[in-house]
C-alpha cells in the first residue's frame, strides 16, 4: 500500500470528491452527527490517504494540521478508516504514518489531537496521553490528547 501525500491545490478533483465523501459517510451519516465538515482548514493543510491498488477507492485518511491551525501544536484529524477496510489493521498504519508525516513536515516532535473518546486507548497504544477531562464535540464525547515524540523514535 502507497501513502500519497498532497496540498489541498495538489488533490485531483476525484480525490478531493472520494474524501469528502468518506468524510461524509463516516462522519455525518454512520454517526449520525449533523455538523460542518467543511471548517475551512482543507485549503491550509496536508492530506494523507492511501487507495486500493486495483479500484483506487479511499481506504483511509487523515488530515495534517500545521502549528497554529487548530491548536498552538500541529494536529492530526478527520482519521478515517472505509467500512470495507476496518478490521485489516489500517487504522494502526495510518496513525502510525500520520505520525511520522507530521513530525517530518512539521519539524515539530510534538502533536495534540481531539480524540472521540471511544478511541482512547486506540490513541495510547500509539503513546498519545490525556490532555483535558471528556467534553462534548458536535454532541460526540472528545478528549484532547498529546504525543511527544523523542528525538531517537523520529529518527527510526
Amino acid at each position: 500500500m502507497n501513502w500519497i501525500l498532497k496540498s489541498f491545490s495538489q488533490l485531483t478533483t476525484d480525490e478531493l470528491y472520494a474524501i469528502l465523501a468518506l468524510r461524509n459517510q463516516v462522519f455525518i451519516c454512520e454517526q449520525q452527527c449533523a455538523y460542518q465538515d467543511l471548517d475551512g482548514l482543507d485549503q491550509n493543510t496536508l492530506h494523507l490517504f492511501a487507495k486500493e491498488e486495483d479500484s483506487q477507492q479511499l481506504m483511509a485518511y487523515a488530515r495534517l494540521l500545521p502549528q497554529g491551525i487548530a491548536f498552538k501544536e500541529a494536529s492530526i484529524g478527520r482519521v478515517i478508516v472505509a467500512q470495507n477496510q476496518r478490521g485489516s489493521g489500517i487504522a494502526h498504519q495510518l496513525i502510525k504514518e500520520a505520525i511520522a508525516t507530521t513530525c517530518r513536515q512539521f519539524n515539530t516532535d510534538t502533536i495534540k489531537i481531539m480524540a472521540q473518546a471511544y478511541l482512547i486507548s486506540f490513541y495510547q497504544s500509539h503513546g498519545f496521553i490525556i490532555d483535558s477531562e471528556t467534553y462534548l464535540e458536535d454532541n460526540i464525547p472528545h478528549i484532547d490528547m498529546v504525543l511527544v515524540q523523542s528525538v531517537q523514535s523520529m529518527s527510526m
